[in-house]
C-alpha cells in the first residue's frame, strides 16, 4: 500500500473533491469551513480531476469552454492570457463567498491551462498535482 487511502484513480479524485466542496465550504461539522486558499486549490485540483477523469465530469470543463467561446464571441481578439488575467484580478479583488470562488476556481483552471505561459506552468503543476494523487 503506497497511500493512506490507495489508489482513488481521476474518477475518484474528482467525486472526492467534489464532494470536498460540496460539504466543506459551507461546513457545520466537527471540522471548519474551508477557508478562502483552501477553496482556491481545490477547486483548482478539482478542475484538473474533472479534465482528466472524463464522462460525466467532462460537463464542467465543456460548460466553461461554450463560455469561453461565447467571450471571444462578443469580444473578438480575447486571448487567454487576457481572459486569465482579468478572472484572476476580479478572484483577487471582488469579495466573494467560497461557494463563488469554488465556482471561479474551476473556471479560472480552465482558462490558466489553455493560456500558455507562466499561466501554463501553474495549471500544468496543479495537473500534475491532481495526477499524482490520484
Amino acid at each position: 500500500m503506497n497511500s493512506v487511502f490507495g489508489n482513488f484513480g481521476t474518477v475518484g479524485l474528482a467525486a472526492v473533491l467534489t464532494v470536498l466542496l460540496l460539504v466543506g465550504i459551507p461546513g457545520g461539522g466537527k471540522l471548519k469551513p474551508l477557508g478562502w486558499w483552501t477553496t482556491l486549490l481545490v477547486s483548482m485540483l478539482a478542475g484538473s480531476a474533472y479534465k482528466a477523469a472524463g464522462g460525466l465530469f467532462k460537463i464542467v470543463p465543456d460548460f466553461v469552454g461554450s463560455i469561453v467561446h461565447w467571450i471571444n464571441g462578443f469580444l473578438p481578439g480575447m486571448t487567454m492570457p487576457a481572459l486569465a488575467t482579468c478572472t484572476l484580478i476580479f478572484v483577487l479583488f471582488k469579495k466573494l463567498t467560497t461557494k463563488q470562488l469554488g465556482v471561479l476556481g474551476i473556471f479560472f483552471w480552465y482558462i490558466a491551462a489553455g493560456a500558455g505561459g507562466n499561466w501554463s506552468y501553474l495549471s500544468d503543476s496543479i495537473a500534475h498535482l491532481g495526477t499524482s494523487l490520484a
